[in-house]
């Protein structure tokens, strides 16, 4: 493991330090980069940054901390320029003529995340509870990413931040809790998703010493080997087992191994509750072989050096957990009595953990909550995290830098965009999306009462797209809704604004149909003089769950006045099953009319206004007082009221038959919704002309832009109806079609 600690001199800079920030450049880059630190040193001087540190120490403390990661020789410049255009306000428009394009790019990209830190303030203060300060620092995170266009910039940012702790170790300040606090929750988080172990347990310990002194220097003494103790026991350790495996046959085999660090002790003992001498991970090491048949030979080795500890096994190829994170965990006792903590997998096995949805950081961080399945967005955002890791892992492997660079570039996570409140609260929205989008997110309240925005204190229109790091406030009237507008493109990105409007004006619509259709229904009570009935109980009989309910469907034309005088003449069946209906049959005798009454020639019938019956309908009749037999199809819902009640006035009907043929006609009702327009009955009109449909009667009605119509048409049979239905179906603008 290459270690990345350097102690630094504010002044004076021996040929040792030089010799390793130019560390693997060639000569002409070494040259420029040589330059470039004299001439950071004329501009910066004596001045400071924020922390106290000088600008040209920091600088140049952040470019060796990147010489040890073997960075390009961009980077390495543009840590070393960091703070120019704070210095030398025109040197951002001379950046590019100065140092090239490519450095002017990071410097400036550095300078843009600068609001990131008194963001982090104003997020921790506003945060409540933990979850909220998690999830607050996990939008942090994402937002220095996007922030970046070149993700170069998130190293040397990393970097910068390693070197701030590294100067507050000798200031016991107010400031330095408030840095180390900040780093753990947003700076030591994104260096372990990167694959940046370096810099992930260094900038941990050291947060961790300045927030918790005494926890630190406990664990600090009970680690009674220094880190090079135990690094030299891991190097001997690996000797051994590789020999091992070579006289096995395990020829393909990769150890590696690196002690814990102190926070990452602490924070297991945290975890599992136990005691420092429980921990038997303090020093571990990772064993890779080619096949799963050569991890159980590589376990049985481990388990022939070392003795293992009990209880401490575990297999998690033969049986992976729930995220199909495989590996087997032993913890063996070594030779001097400190345990050893040991991982074995396959390459497979080891992508899929680091890269994959068992990466190591998600139930490193995630605690007890790991494994819980991710949102879509969290997903994307984790492949890009993969791919990253990817690229600074074959970092080493390409010869050409510019290649690396040019990946490394594509790589930046612009597909979500992050800003902020007037209270400093991070809010994450997809990419494009606009101020409306922007309230909605917020609260649904204050999106419906949205009239104006503000974009860093300068107004905009509502359909301005935001980006990344803007600070937004949102105008409000004081009562009323969304505007129909916001429905046209431009207006709304997010689904889930543009679903809170439409649900709005849904909402708004059958507020109106409500009232239109309790009009109604009242009207109706009142003509027949029934004004005082119980709407409940009037609404149950004719099978709604409740009043609305009956209101809606009276404003859809669904519910007539002879449904409601039926219903207001006396009470269903308490049963809820439909009743079986019970008919009287008696001697057949011709008949001369259109319908056959069984039992009874020349009686006067009639079809039911209320189902309109046509052949080949299944049909009952119902024996009226003073009108005959009423006709209706057996499942008409006022057929089966009246039944219940009298059911010993129900009596077979079924369509008479002359010469072996129906009658020619029968009147029929049929019910048109549709998306009002002009022309619309014109069209339905010629539909049914161009089928030679005789219409009796038409009634319409226009709400909200919404069209219903019922037409009375003449039809000689069931399959004319289903035709029917289907030729009006295809007319434009129309949505529904059935049969009254």
């Amino acid at each position: 493991m290459v270690s990345v600690v350097h102690a630094l001199p504010d002044s004076g800079i021996d040929q040792a330090t030089l010799e390793r920030l130019i560390a693997g450049l060639p000569e002409e880059g070494a040259q420029k980069l040589l330059l470039a630190v004299s001439q950071a040193g004329e501009i910066y001087g004596d001045r400071k940054v924020g922390s106290g540190e000088t600008a040209f120490g920091h600088g140049l403390g952040t470019a060796l901390i990147l010489a040890a990661l073997n960075l390009d020789l961009d980077s390495r410049l543009a840590a070393l320029l960091f703070a120019v255009p704070d210095f030398l306000p025109s040197a951002r428009e001379k950046a590019p003529l100065c140092w090239g394009a490519q450095i002017a790019e990071l410097v400036d990209g550095l300078y843009r995340l600068k609001n990131l830190r008194p963001l982090a303030r104003a997020s921790a203060q506003k945060a409540q509870g933990a979850d909220d300060i998690r999830a607050q620092a996990e939008i942090l995170r994402k937002m220095l990413l996007a922030l970046a266009a070149d993700l170069r910039v998130v190293m040397i940012r990393l970097a910068s931040r390693t070197q701030t702790l590294r100067f507050l170790t000798d200031f016991d300040t107010p400031e330095r809790v408030e840095v180390a606090r900040e780093s753990l929750e947003i700076y030591a988080p994104l260096a372990n998703r990167l694959g940046v172990w370096q810099l992930k347990w260094e900038i941990e310990d050291l947060s961790f010493r300045f927030l918790e002194p005494a926890t630190y220097k406990k664990i600090a003494r009970q680690l009674d080997e220094k880190r090079l103790e135990r690094e030299a026991f891991i190097v001997n350790a690996v000797v051994r087992l590789k020999e091992e495996l070579a006289k096995s046959g395990v020829t393909q085999a990769e150890v590696v191994g690196r002690p814990k660090h102190i926070y990452s002790i602490w924070n297991k003992m945290r975890q599992k509750d136990i005691d420092f001498e429980q921990v038997y991970d303090v020093r571990a090491l990772r064993i890779i072989v080619a096949e799963d048949k050569d991890c159980y030979t590589a376990l049985g080795i481990v388990h022939a050096l070392w003795q293992p500890i009990h209880g401490e096994f575990d297999d998690y190829i033969s049986h992976p957990k729930g995220n199909y994170y495989r590996s087997l965990h032993t913890a063996v006792m070594a030779e001097d009595g400190r345990a050893l903590e040991v991982q074995i997998r396959t390459p497979e096995m080891h992508a899929h953990a680091e890269l994959g949805v068992a990466a190591h950081w998600r139930y490193k961080e995630a605690g007890n909550s790991a494994g819980k399945s991710a949102t879509k967005a969290d997903s994307a955002y984790d492949d890009k995290i993969a791919w990253l890791r990817q690229l600074l892992s074959w970092r080493d492997e390409i010869t050409d830098s510019a290649v690396w660079v040019e990946q490394f570039k594509r790589a930046a996570l612009d597909d979500t965009l992050y800003v902020m409140t007037p209270q400093g609260r991070v809010i994450d929205l997809p990419k494009g999306a606009t101020p409306i989008d922007f309230a909605y997110r917020v609260h649904t309240d204050l999106g419906h009462r949205c009239r104006g925005a503000k974009i860093d204190g300068q107004l905009v229109p509502l359909n301005t797209p935001l980006q990344s790091g803007q600070r937004v406030e949102i105008t409000v009237a004081k009562t009323g809704g969304p505007s129909r507008d916001w429905l046209s493109p431009g207006y709304l990105v997010s689904p889930r604004a543009r679903t809170k409007v439409k649900a709005w004006f849904a909402a708004r619509q059958e507020t109106q149909m409500l009232a239109a259709g309790r009009a109604w229904v009242t009207k109706e009570l009142q003509r027949d003089g029934a004004a005082q009935a119980n709407l409940e109980e009037l609404a149950h009989k004719l099978g709604f769950k409740n009043t609305d309910a009956l209101f809606l469907a009276a404003a859809r034309d669904e519910v007539g006045p002879r449904a409601l005088q039926t219903a207001l003449q006396g009470e269903p069946p308490a049963e809820t099953a439909e009743p079986e209906i019970l008919t009287q049959r008696a001697k057949s005798a011709p008949s001369t009319g259109q319908i056959l009454v069984v039992g009874m020639d020349k009686m006067l019938t009639q079809l039911g206004r209320c189902c309109k019956p046509v052949p080949p309908d299944a049909i009952a009749g119902f024996v009226t007082r003073g009108r005959g037999v009423s006709v209706h199809r057996v499942e008409c819902a006022n057929f089966r009221n009246m039944a219940a009640r009298n059911p010993e006035r129900v009596i077979e009907a079924e369509w008479a038959r002359r010469g072996g043929k129906l009658p020619s006609v029968y009147a029929s009702d049929l019910r048109v919704e549709a998306a009002d327009r002009q022309g619309l009955l014109r069209d339905i009109s010629d539909a049914l002309s161009k089928e030679k449909v005789n219409v009796t009667a038409v009634r319409t009605q226009s709400r909200a832009g919404v069209a219903r119509m019922a037409f009375t048409v003449e039809l000689a049979s069931a399959a004319q109806l289903q035709k029917i239905l289907a030729v009006l179906g295809a007319v434009s603008g129309v949505v529904s079609v059935r049969r009254g």
